[in-house]
């Protein structure tokens, strides 16, 4: 049985190092989830949340600037965490939650190799309403829009998780998704704009053609 196989590596914004330990590419594997499937992952899919996706690095540059001030921060579908990373540097109020429970593992690791305070960590499964996460001011999530069955259960999990006034940014590569998904959070009540990210051929090695999506409850 071939070992699970891992790279550190450390990503500057602009005079902040984070380091991270991931998954060396997408084609490892944990095979005791052959032996757990209830966790419902599969081979295929388990190791999506190890690896540093653009729109990841995305939003976590776009972290490292904004305001944060006075702000309960969640990141969704959080995967390796960059973004609270960065915001843990910060000081950030921040709490990440994602379904794979492995990412609390490389979360633990992650935060630990950056000096970094521990960051609050919940497995939910947005189908779900049994999550203990509590509301939020800021909630952040990069490349959630992948599957058209997972928009329903996400826009409402996203709803029940806001606090009376909310922003809600959400980095999407453009899988063609995020027209019907910001249909349903504008009919929630939200007010919709998006953009396209500024400068990415400084840290992306390929054209980024996704946007920025906000979603603010006022």
């Amino acid at each position: 049985m071939s070992k699970i196989r891992y790279i550190y590596q450390t990503i500057e914004f602009d005079t902040m190092d984070i380091h991270v330990k991931t998954l060396k590419d997408k084609q490892q594997y944990d095979k005791k989830c052959d032996e757990n499937p209830t966790f419902g992952i599969s081979s295929a899919n388990w190791s999506l949340f190890g690896v540093i996706w653009p729109s990841a690095r995305i939003l976590a540059t776009l972290m490292n600037n904004y305001n944060i001030e006075n702000k309960r921060i969640l990141e969704v579908g959080c995967g390796i965490a960059l973004s609270s990373l960065v915001l843990n540097q910060r000081n950030a109020n921040i709490t990440t939650t994602d379904f794979n429970p492995e990412v609390e593992v490389f979360l633990t690791e992650n935060t630990r190799i950056n000096d970094g305070n521990k960051i609050p960590f919940e497995c939910a499964n947005w189908a779900n309403d049994d999550d203990t996460l509590g509301k939020f001011d800021l909630i952040i999530a990069s490349d959630v829009l992948y599957e058209k069955f997972h928009l329903e259960d996400l826009s409402r999990f996203l709803n029940e998780h806001t606090n009376k006034t909310c922003e809600i940014i959400i980095v999407d590569p453009g899988r063609g998704n995020h027209a019907k998904f910001s249909k349903m959070m504008v009919a929630l009540g939200y007010v919709h704009s998006q953009s396209e990210p500024l400068d990415t051929s400084k840290y992306l090695d390929e054209d980024f053609s996704g946007q920025i999506i906000k979603y603010m409850k006022e």
